[in-house]
């Protein structure tokens, strides 16, 4: 299979299981909140992240190999993936960790969570998709639907060696990364199958962020434990790998806006799996939050049928 442009909406059963699928994505990605901060308690950010991507791009790179990929021909295609692993792994992740510790967590999700608005201003210019009023609307009830939901979520600065202002540009330059990002993956052919685009791109936010890692951090601040092996062997499997390839394939079944509006689902996910797991509270009024974010996707998809 080659990464290359969507063909466009299918009907019926293929709109479904588009849904399943950014669903599917969503509700990972979500999980790797909770986590990283297992993990984040026992490594450093940018050399855990790093040594994540070495990992898991080398299994992705064996897992195309065995199903015949090869590696890109052309110079154009190299640099489309250099650019996407800097902008999607480098970029947004590196930046989104490093803010965090100046910014609440809860505060860098609801930044994170404006990807659809972003993506919603690329794809005009560079994808030529149209975006009328009911995707405005979609995009603006999601959003308000994400602030709902983690206004109660927040939580206290952190007293790292950022201010918070610099946090906060941190986390928006983050998600504008990864929203150029997106644009590149529905618009771009990478001449070689997913399985493959994800592992290459992956090295490539390894081999940037490990000398930021090497200089900043140290690897005696590693804690090798029971607990640290289990968070970052799932963040490996299903985060890095799974959710990765979940989001690619659903920017090459549906619009760069419709996919983007199921990042709207990822803060809410997050609350719910951190009061599953690390026993976070979650009131009843996080639900109307819910019901906005859902709506708000709804009508998205729905305009996106009609255009």
């Amino acid at each position: 299979m080659t990464a290359t442009h969507s063909q466009g909406h299918a009907p019926g059963l293929n709109t479904t299981v588009t849904v399943v699928i950014g669903l599917s994505f969503a509700l990972i990605w979500s999980s790797a909140f909770t986590s990283a901060k297992v993990a984040l308690d026992y490594a450093p950010p940018l050399l855990m992240l790093s040594g994540r991507f070495l990992i898991a791009g080398l299994i992705a790179i064996a897992i195309a190999v065995s199903f015949g990929d090869r590696l890109p021909r052309r110079g154009d295609q190299w640099l489309r993936i250099i650019v996407l692993g800097i902008c999607q792994n480098a970029l947004y992740l590196g930046l989104m960790f490093v803010a965090m510790t100046a910014i609440p967590a809860g505060l860098a999700a609801i930044i994170g969570s404006a990807l659809p608005l972003v993506v919603a201003a690329l794809a005009p210019a560079f994808l030529h998709e149209r975006i009328g009023p009911l995707k405005v609307l979609g995009l603006a009830m999601g959003f308000a639907g994400v602030i709902w939901v983690m206004q109660n979520h927040l939580g206290d600065p952190s007293d790292g060696a950022l201010s918070q202002v610099t946090g906060l540009i941190f986390a928006a330059l983050g998600t504008i990364a990864l929203g150029v990002g997106t644009v590149l993956v529905k618009a771009g052919n990478f001449g070689t199958g997913l399985m493959m685009v994800v592992g290459l791109q992956m090295l490539v936010g390894s081999i940037v962020l490990a000398p930021f890692g090497l200089a900043l951090e140290s690897v005696s601040d590693f804690t090798i434990t029971w607990q640290f092996l289990a968070a970052i062997t799932y963040i490996i499997i299903f985060p890095s790998l799974v959710a990765t390839w979940l989001w690619f394939t659903l920017l090459l079944r549906t619009s760069a806006t419709e996919a983007g509006s199921y990042h709207f689902l990822n803060p809410v996910f997050g609350v719910a799996i951190a009061w599953l797991v690390l026993a976070e509270r979650i009131g009843w009024s996080d639900w109307i939050g819910v019901a906005l974010v859902a709506a708000g996707i709804l009508v998205v998809n729905r305009a996106g049928r009609k255009t």
